[in-house]
C-alpha cells in the first residue's frame, strides 16, 4: 500500500483551523469534498463521527486517526491535517494530538483499508520520522516526508 495513491496535495492543510475533534473532522472531509475524492461528505462525515464516537481514534504518541466507511466513496481517500498547537482527541495515552490521519473509504473495500491504517501506523512508529512530521510547517513539508518514504509503485 502507497499511502500517495490515497493522498493528493491538495488533501493536507497546515495548520487546521478547527480546534476540536468534530471540527478536524468536518475540515479534513471538506478538504475530500473540495477535491472530488467524496460524493456525500455530510454522510462520510456523520461515519466519521459515528465511529469516533463508539471510541477515540486517538491512538497516542500525538496521532489519531479517524476514519469511516462510506457509500459516498468511490476509492479509498486519505487528508491529513496538523493542528496550529497540539489539542484535545481524548487520546488513550491522554496525551494532545499534533497530527491528524483521516480514512475513508468504500464498505467493500475492508482489506485495503486496513492495509492503509497499518501503513500509516507503521510510518509513525519510527520515531525520527514521527519527530518530522510534527515538526512541519506546511502542507508540502507534510507531503515530502511522506513521498521520502513511500516506494514509487
Amino acid at each position: 500500500m502507497n499511502l500517495l495513491d490515497i493522498l493528493g496535495m491538495n488533501d493536507i492543510r497546515a495548520p487546521l483551523v478547527a480546534k476540536d475533534k468534530r471540527g478536524v473532522i468536518d475540515e479534513l472531509v471538506d478538504l475530500l469534498a473540495s477535491s472530488s475524492r467524496v460524493d456525500d461528505p455530510k454522510a462520510l462525515k456523520d461515519a466519521v463521527w459515528t465511529r469516533e464516537q463508539m471510541r477515540t481514534t486517538g491512538i497516542g504518541a500525538g496521532l489519531a486517526i479517524p476514519h469511516g466507511k462510506c457509500a459516498g466513496m468511490k476509492t479509498l481517500a486519505m487528508a491529513i491535517g496538523k493542528p496550529a498547537s497540539p489539542m484535545d482527541f481524548e487520546a488513550i495515552d491522554g496525551q494532545p494530538v499534533k497530527l491528524v490521519v483521516l480514512l475513508a473509504s468504500p464498505p467493500d473495500k475492508t482489506s485495503d483499508h486496513i492495509q492503509a491504517l497499518a501503513r500509516i501506523s507503521r510510518l509513525m512508529t519510527m520515531e525520527t520520522f514521527r519527530e518530522r512530521i510534527y515538526a512541519a510547517s506546511s502542507a508540502a513539508e507534510i507531503y515530502e516526508l511522506l513521498r521520502s518514504q513511500e516506494k514509487p509503485a
